[in-house]
């Protein structure tokens, strides 16, 4: 990232609202305990994943990836007094930490973490979606949309992190992870269920809402 991208991003958080303490010490925690602390949502996405969320108010958010959980955190502080977060993880290890915040952040309550295959878990949810977020691993991406698009409500949300793949998207000739990322944003484009907007949020982020 060069100086002038640096001072651009540093100039729309210094005017966005800030975190709170909750995932600030999250980020400090995720930074010191994991070995790809970049995969963390951050403070400018967190606050725009919170306020797509609290516009919104969903009762069920379905979140394919939790990582540590700070855009779990952020999508629960939208939900509907009666709302729900199933959020899923893969990685067994990142339970502690996951649990440590969202008691934390007093989310018990809102926030249902399950462990296991995500591929495997969710056709077994019986849930409408208001809301789906999806950022686990990327050769999976398509599969997901197709596990979940039929199953959000219209006018409901469906969210895609890392898009842009660090920019690999506007190479000419692609690697196979940026390929199957361009792949997706194509599918994305095409499907007629959906519109949707591409935004150059940290890593890209897709927001398509349910026709």
């Amino acid at each position: 990232m060069d100086d002038s991208t640096s001072r651009l991003i540093q100039y729309c958080l210094d005017h966005t609202t800030p975190a709170s303490p909750v995932l600030k010490a999250l980020e400090r925690e995720t930074y010191l305990k994991t070995l790809a602390p970049q995969m963390l949502s951050g403070p400018l996405q967190g606050q725009m994943l919170r306020l797509l969320s609290q516009l919104l108010q969903p009762r069920t958010i379905l979140e394919i990836g939790t990582f540590t959980g700070y855009s779990a955190l952020c999508l629960a502080e939208g939900l509907a007094p009666d709302g729900k977060l199933y959020t899923i993880e893969g990685n067994p290890e990142l339970e502690y930490l996951i649990r440590k915040y969202i008691q934390k952040a007093e989310q018990t309550e809102k926030i249902e973490l399950i462990i296991g295959d995500a591929k495997a878990i969710i056709p077994d949810l019986p849930y409408e979606y208001d809301l789906v977020f999806i950022d686990a691993g990327k050769n999976d991406y398509a599969f997901y949309f197709d596990l979940v698009v039929d199953r959000v409500r219209p006018g409901g949300l469906i969210l895609a992190d890392n898009v842009l793949w660090s920019g690999k998207v506007l190479n000419g000739k692609y690697d196979k992870d940026t390929a199957t990322i361009h792949a997706f944003n194509q599918k994305i484009q095409d499907d007629e269920r959906v519109e949707n907007i591409l935004l150059p949020i940290r890593d890209g982020l897709i927001i398509a809402r349910k026709r």
